[in-house]
């Protein structure tokens, strides 16, 4: 923007340099310069409107990529909850996330109460039977995690890989406990993501703090500083929530 500012009063500038030539110089050179001077302003003009269209690229670009990175970090945070239903705990190892897909069976539980004879307070109570209440678990069935998170999909075998931006780039994967509650992060730093554009660009992106925008110079899901599972991007990103 400070860029472009600056191209639009130097066009300004260049304008009024032409009315005060008009006015003062001789005729005999008038035409010269002025050519000159229009010459510039046509230049300065294609500049502006290259860096306003090359922003509206990016912006363009960036979401298609996005688009992408958060399909995947879904893909991982749905296997990851998986996971923990089973495990009790996230894991940090893509490998482990992958054999799971492969062969786990996530259980279909149902909670229910029923009562049951108190024995210490009927004790308490001269034998007078007192009840209490005990919730139950019973296992109904199990899924197929394969089946459920990835409609039978063999795409979980390279959820790693961030698929778009730097060649061979991966996905930086963590797991751990935070007060005994289990958490995990799976993030990309936007550098990655966009790494074959204008370094200027990329930086405003790193940068941008907006409630329609992806906040901050990483794209992730999960945290490891607050019992979080959801990603730092807006709704309209994607339709898979």
């Amino acid at each position: 923007m400070n860029v472009i500012i600056a191209i639009v009063v130097i066009i300004l500038l260049t304008v009024g340099i032409v009315w005060l030539i008009d006015k003062f110089v001789p005729r005999k050179i008038k035409p010269v310069i002025n050519i000159l001077l229009w010459v510039l302003i046509i230049f300065l003009g294609y500049i502006t409107y290259n860096s306003v269209y090359k922003e509206i690229e990016f912006n363009q670009l960036k979401k298609k990529r996005y688009a992408v990175v958060i399909d995947r970090l879904i893909d991982i945070r749905d296997t990851q909850l998986a996971y923990k239903d089973v495990n009790g705990a996230y894991t940090a190892s893509f490998d482990s996330l992958i054999k799971f897909v492969e062969t786990g069976k996530v259980p279909i539980t149902q909670r229910r109460d029923t009562l049951v004879l108190d024995e210490e307070r009927t004790r308490a109570f001269g034998g007078v039977e007192t009840m209490k209440t005990l919730t139950l678990i019973d296992t109904l069935s199990y899924y197929s995690v394969k089946d459920s998170v990835f409609k039978g999909s063999d795409r979980y075998k390279t959820m790693m890989n961030v698929g778009v931006g730097k060649e061979g780039a991966k996905f930086t994967l963590k797991a751990d406990k935070l007060d005994e509650f289990p958490v995990f992060e799976a993030s990309v730093e936007k550098d990655v993501i966009l790494a074959d554009q204008e370094a200027y660009l990329v930086e405003k992106e790193k940068q941008v703090v907006s409630v329609d925008g992806v906040n901050g110079p990483t794209l992730k899901v999960g945290s490891m500083e607050e019992v979080f599972t959801k990603g730092n991007w807006p709704k309209s990103y994607t339709n898979k929530e």
